[in-house]
């Protein structure tokens, strides 16, 4: 079986007698790969190999930088089958939907690749007698990712892109639900023009991610993932003075209002809702009609668009959507659906027990659907992560507002409408880090920046685009003034107040 390891100064790296666990195939439900799991010393070992490459490559301008990234895109590009299908067998999301990661993950890059001018400081000339001020972008030194598994492309991308390009050196630890993919991307920027050490990257769990947590030649830890896992991130990163982004989980809401375009908008929520069988933070989870009517005439719909969902194998060009992730991942999903039966949510159609032929083993759901979900309710409050949608009634604006700033997750929300004041009042309340107008999965494109509130992000910088940049840099401010009277003239003054530029 094949074996997947480190790779550290631009190779493997295998260590004798380290733990595994089998990596799987979701699609089969059985193990295709075992994955060795680092600890503390092969993250030291990492972390050397960064910080001795780091300095060299800090000393290469942004435009020759910036070149490593062309060629990074083009070979992404010309891979992007074989990523594809990398990415489709560990995590088990249909092939479109790999593509599409990926294509989101080399918009990133290809933004990176003006770093030239998003690395330019700013100038002022004359700000006193005879000064002038000027700032510069410099990079922190040795950054670390911590990824999670649906992403398991993008989300590496987001991260070692925007600090590589800036001349930082990166260690990346991705999901070991699915890390070949990680790997491949270590290699392609290898081939790029990547000076060895600069990417390094360590397999494991939390004995990994405390390592990197606490290790001091680490300036700065940028990590997708859980709410949980998040907050314990930023909390034990900051207490040991690193700079930390933490993106945490989601409970997208979609506000669909009386004069929505109705066929429209089911395309759209079943899309956004069921779409890698619900395992994204964007996902559309939770559905808002406003009023009575609204919500009958959307229910039978959302039921008749449900009925004709396709769950199929990974590789199946068909398919909408294929298994969850793990066997835990689907027995915890079947678990909120027996929760919200439990909490006395009309269960409209049931996803538990879907069987694909030839592939028992596989890890399947099918799409769930529960309507009058109440807010007080446990599956409302909490992050499924899987196929179910629930429905949610408000009867105004004003109580659709109210409820989506009442929940304790702030990731995205979506609002479906004809009404431009309605949309403008909306995007303007709403408690929510990103909005959608008519647009269900309102992820921002890759020269903006990607990050939610309350309980869905912590840290003051988002992902990827201009606070990308920001993050993966610190700030230096230059004051300088030349001499202007003759050699041996007497000097000024001495002054001992404050400087002042009066």
């Amino acid at each position: 079986m094949r074996k997947i390891a480190h790779y550290v100064q631009g190779e493997a790296l295998s260590v004798a007698g380290a733990r595994t666990q089998p990596v799987f195939n979701p699609s089969l439900g059985a193990p295709q790969a075992t994955l060795e799991l680092g600890d503390g010393e092969v993250v030291a070992r990492a972390v050397k190999s960064a910080r001795l490459a780091q300095p060299e490559w800090a000393a290469v301008n942004p435009q020759r930088r910036a070149r490593v990234m062309f060629e990074f895109k083009r070979l992404l590009e010309a891979h992007m089958d074989e990523l594809a299908m990398m990415l489709a067998e560990e995590h088990g999301k249909v092939l479109a939907d790999a593509k599409g990661e990926l294509q989101r993950g080399i918009d990133i890059v290809e933004f990176c690749c003006g770093a030239p001018h998003l690395l330019k400081g700013e100038y002022s000339e004359r700000v006193g007698p005879g000064i002038d001020v000027y700032s510069m972008r410099q990079p922190l030194g040795v950054v670390a990712g911590i990824t999670p598994f649906n992403f398991p492309a993008m989300v590496p991308l987001w991260m070692l892109a925007p600090a590589i390009v800036c001349g930082n050196a990166f260690v990346l630890k991705p999901s070991e639900r699915d890390p070949s993919v990680s790997q491949r991307l270590a290699e392609l920027l290898i081939e790029a023009g990547l000076p060895p050490g600069i990417l390094n990257i360590v397999q494991g769990d939390r004995v990994v991610v405390d390592a990197l947590l606490d290790h001091p030649d680490i300036k700065a830890i940028s990590f997708v993932g859980s709410t949980e896992i998040a907050q314990y991130v930023y909390e034990r990163g900051a207490a040991r003075g690193k700079r930390v982004q933490a993106m945490g989980g989601a409970k997208n809401h979609g506000v669909v209002m009386p004069d929505a375009d109705l066929d429209q908008a089911v395309a759209d929520i079943v899309g956004a809702a069921f779409g890698s069988a619900g395992e994204r933070c964007m996902a559309l989870p939770v559905v808002m009609p406003v009023g009575a009517a609204t919500a009958e005439a959307l229910r039978a719909r959302l039921i008749d668009a449900i009925a004709g969902l396709r769950v199929g194998v990974s590789t199946d060009p068909q398919a909408q959507f294929g298994p969850v992730v793990s066997a835990p991942h689907k027995a915890r999903v079947e678990s909120y659906i027996q929760l919200g039966v439990d909490e006395g949510a009309e269960l409209v159609v049931d996803g538990r027990g879907f069987s694909l032929q030839g592939y028992e083993a596989g890890y399947f759901l099918g799409p769930t659907f529960f309507d009058h979900v109440t807010p007080t309710m446990r599956s409302y409050q909490e992050e499924i992560f899987g196929p179910v949608l629930q429905m949610v009634r408000a009867a105004s604006l004003d109580e659709a507002i109210r409820l989506v700033d009442q929940h304790p997750y702030g990731n995205g929300v979506a609002i479906f409408t004809r009404d431009g004041d309605t949309a403008r009042e909306f995007a303007s309340r709403i408690e929510v880090g990103m909005v959608g107008v008519n647009v269900p999965i309102p992820v921002p494109v890759a020269y903006h920046s990607f990050g939610g509130w309350k309980r869905s992000g912590f840290g003051d910088l988002n992902q990827y685009g201009m606070d990308g940049i920001r993050f993966y840099t610190r700030t230096k401010t230059v004051t300088q003034r030349w001499p202007t009277q003759a050699a041996g003239a007497e000097p000024a003054d001495q002054s001992f107040h404050f400087p002042t530029m009066r």
